[in-house]
């Protein structure tokens, strides 16, 4: 699940988090979204981050959910978050982010009812705030069974627009673990990080990569892609 924290805004702009968690699919039943949600919602909030949290969204309240983050984020100057953790698949070069409440069986259905990850990036990118980052931990299994498979595994990697990182729980074409206890394992290590003091933003992301590959070892290597042109700091 996807990644940033930072303050370092002016005295007048606002730091805002939106985050989704979809743990209660009919095909695919992940344990930890939801709580990986919650948790980093409450890391976020310590660190003076308006936040929305949204449990188990269908595809048409999660479209609805970020346009109105997007509407909230205009004539803005601080950091907007958005983080995702759940179902994740790349279907004809674009990565969608599944919804609960849709039974996909086909690449067509995918295309047609899931949300595209770059929607977001693109709300984002016209509120013309300072700072935006978007946390992916949404590449958690194939959760078709033998109904679909996939062509490719995961996420494909995409290109940050200016003045924004991508975080991703792995790396591009591969999966990540929905951890042992209550939260993913990509997220487990975000929160930890996330809690520190005065860290820019790389430098907790690079610790969170190393700690994700030696617990994994070697199966799960988060990645990231950047285009922040100044730092960002975490500040608790």
């Amino acid at each position: 699940i996807l990644l940033l924290m930072l303050s370092a805004s002016s005295v007048w702009a606002k730091n805002y988090a939106l985050l989704i968690g979809n743990s209660n699919y009919s095909i695919g039943h992940l344990d930890n979204p939801a709580n990986d949600a919650q948790d980093l919602a409450n890391t976020l909030r310590a660190i003076g981050f308006e936040t929305t949290i949204r449990l188990n969204q269908d595809g048409e309240g999660m479209k609805n959910t970020i346009r109105e983050f997007g509407e909230k984020l205009k004539n803005n100057d601080g950091i907007a978050l958005f983080f995702f953790a759940g179902h994740g698949i790349q279907a004809n070069g674009e990565n969608y982010l599944l919804p609960v409440g849709f039974p996909f069986r086909n690449e067509q259905e995918v295309e047609k009812n899931a949300v595209p990850a770059n929607m977001v990036l693109r709300y984002m990118e016209d509120s013309k705030n300072r700072v935006n980052l978007v946390v992916l931990d949404a590449c958690r299994n194939n959760p078709f069974g033998n109904t679909y498979q996939p062509e490719l595994k995961g996420l494909s990697q995409f290109d940050a627009p200016v003045g924004s990182l991508i975080a991703y729980a792995t790396s591009p074409g591969n999966v990540a673990s929905d951890g042992s206890g209550k939260n993913g394992l990509y997220t487990e290590n975000l929160v930890r990080e996330l809690s520190q003091r005065s860290t820019r933003i790389e430098d907790a992301l690079k610790r969170v990569r190393l700690n994700v590959r030696l617990a994994s070892r070697g199966a799960q290597i988060p990645w990231e892609t950047t285009s922040l042109e100044s730092d960002v700091f975490i500040f608790k």
